[in-house]
């Protein structure tokens, strides 16, 4: 039995199951966390998301920008924007299943045995690991929750606020957790976020550096595995922090992680057709 993370796919399947085959992965036995960005940019998201679902008691999920965008645009809360690729998904005829299993999921994952954590951006420096899970299923309860899923989905777009505060309430509370567990890359030691930075990490506006790095950090100690940040290109200096977004949807590559040995595999998109560059995303 074995226990694999993978980057962000973004609609890349074939890379995925490049890797899968590579390790014989057996979803009977193994099991395959995902950091998030599952759709958006790449050829097949309809394809990776149908995959994912058949293989769904053998994954553990954490939710990117790019899959609450796909959330949102399925609640017509949200236009799709220039360069989405997921009105396959919304046109779907199972597309309302796959939507419906996406909203159920993560967007913090915690294994105690292996005292590693599983998000899509990172863990702001100033939260403890208790208090990020909690703020976590703050969100996945609004997401889960009927009456409240819309409101939240029309709410959670902006850079506003850009620290935590413990007084904050509402949508404008679930907002500020969601930034940082899906888009957080800089931010001050206390928490203040910059959103526009998309760069490496020695281009962090004067004040702020990348969320890890910072010494005052609560979460030392742990293992934390996340994605998102392709311009990293998987390189992270940080003991037991694993970068996994290699940028595969822009050219890059797509990385899968042993967990318990923190053995690598690459797949190079290009040589399933993919092209692109390494843009500030």
């Amino acid at each position: 039995m074995a226990v694999y993370a993978v980057g962000d796919l973004q609609g890349c399947l074939q890379p995925l199951k490049c890797l899968l085959e590579r390790v014989a992965f057996d979803p009977a036995n193994d099991t395959l966390w995902l950091v998030g960005d599952l759709v958006n940019r790449g050829p097949e998201s309809l394809q990776t998301l149908r995959y994912l679902y058949n293989m769904r008691h053998a994954l553990v999920c954490v939710l990117g920008n790019h899959d609450l965008h796909l959330l949102a645009a399925g609640s017509n809360v949200e236009r799709l924007k220039k360069g989405d690729t997921l009105s396959e998904i919304l046109e779907a005829p199972d597309g309302r299943d796959l939507l419906d299993w996406l909203r159920q999921q993560k967007l913090m994952h915690y294994d105690e045995q292996r005292n590693t954590a599983l998000v899509h951006a990172g863990i702001p420096p100033q939260w403890t690991l208790g208090k990020a899970l909690r703020l976590a299923a703050e969100v996945e309860q609004a997401l889960r929750d009927d009456t409240r899923y819309g409101p939240y989905l029309d709410g959670m777009y902006g850079n506003e606020p850009a620290k935590w505060d413990k007084s904050l309430t509402g949508i404008t509370r679930l907002r500020v957790i969601t930034n940082y567990f899906t888009r957080m890359r800089f931010c001050t030691s206390d928490g203040k976020l910059d959103l526009k930075g998309k760069e490496g990490a020695d281009t962090a506006p004067p004040g702020y550096a990348p969320w890890f790095s910072h010494k005052e950090r609560k979460t030392r100690g742990m293992k934390i595995i996340f994605g998102h940040w392709a311009a990293l290109e998987g390189r992270c200096s940080e003991p037991g922090v694993f970068a996994l977004d290699t940028g595969c949807v822009w050219g890059g590559a797509m990385t899968l992680l042993n967990v318990d040995t923190g053995v690598r595999l690459t797949c190079q998109c290009d040589e399933h057709g993919h092209s692109g560059t390494l843009p500030g995303r």
